[in-house]
């Protein structure tokens, strides 16, 4: 059982994720969740946005979130 959970278990030392240096968020945008992809960060926002940068940091994408309206 050991030998299975070693050789099946990921390896410790593999790269975590990292934040590219050079991403910076939009004035007033305030994180609230963050995923990694290949080659992209996406990053939730409080005022209801996903946006995706790319592996340089530059932002590709500024999706909002639709929301229902309040009844």
């Amino acid at each position: 059982m050991v030998g299975l959970l070693v050789t099946r278990l990921p390896d410790g030392r593999a790269a975590l994720p990292t934040v590219p240096p050079e991403l910076a968020l939009p004035a007033g945008a305030v994180a609230q969740a963050v995923t990694f992809g290949a080659g992209w960060t996406a990053i939730v926002t409080t005022d209801n946005r996903i946006l995706i940068f790319g592996a340089d940091g530059g932002l590709q994408q500024d999706v909002p979130i639709l929301t229902p309206p309040n009844n």
